[in-house]
């Protein structure tokens, strides 16, 4: 039976989660730190920080999950003031819990959460194994489709206008080809 605290504590990390366009959930630091009882921006940023640098080490992208935007904040007398917060993926809530002090009670049970998850992940992976191979093909090339319309729409906010162009560079990118083709023939698939 799962503890009351990890319950507790999974119901607050995904109260404060957000889903974007493409169904890919993220959370925002500064929310992040009050679940995680952090009394001041400037030590949570530290935590981040490890973060970030653990992420960096595994040579994962920085900027993918730890995204830094700026709020407007509206204070007294009309002023507003702009602060930085970041828009984490789950898997920078992960690094950030396992690099916060585990002497905290939240961090523990944070920890803890992400443990389950993990093993959730592991014991999805198992079913995976047990699907037919038109099964497997079929989830494969879902999750292709909807990773397709995460990075073309990650694409069109950053510019891009060309997306014929800009698949042929992917390819050219992975397979030191343009042509799908050349890259059908290469893997078997077709004659030239």
């Amino acid at each position: 039976m799962k503890n009351n605290f990890i319950y507790k504590t999974e119901k607050d990390f995904e109260s404060i989660k957000y889903t974007d366009e493409n169904g890919v959930g993220f959370w925002y630091a500064r929310e992040l730190m009050i679940t995680l009882e952090y009394s001041k921006w400037e030590n949570f940023i530290k935590v981040i920080n490890k973060a970030k640098q653990s992420c960096k080490n595994s040579n994962i992208s920085v900027f993918e999950h730890f995204p830094d935007i700026r709020k407007t904040l509206q204070m007294p007398n009309n002023a507003e003031k702009i602060i930085v917060d970041y828009r984490l993926t789950r898997y920078a809530c992960y690094l950030i819990a396992q690099n916060g002090d585990s002497r905290k009670k939240t961090i523990a049970l944070t920890q803890t959460y992400f443990a389950i998850q993990t093993r959730k992940q592991e014991l999805t992976r198992q079913e995976y194994d047990k699907l037919s191979e038109d099964e497997k093909r079929l989830y494969t090339r879902e999750n292709v489709g909807n990773k397709n319309k995460y990075l073309f729409n990650t694409a069109k906010m950053s510019g891009v206008q060309n997306y014929g162009k800009f698949n042929n560079y992917g390819y050219k990118g992975l397979y030191n080809s343009e042509i799908s083709k050349d890259i059908a023939y290469r893997k078997g698939i077709s004659e030239k």
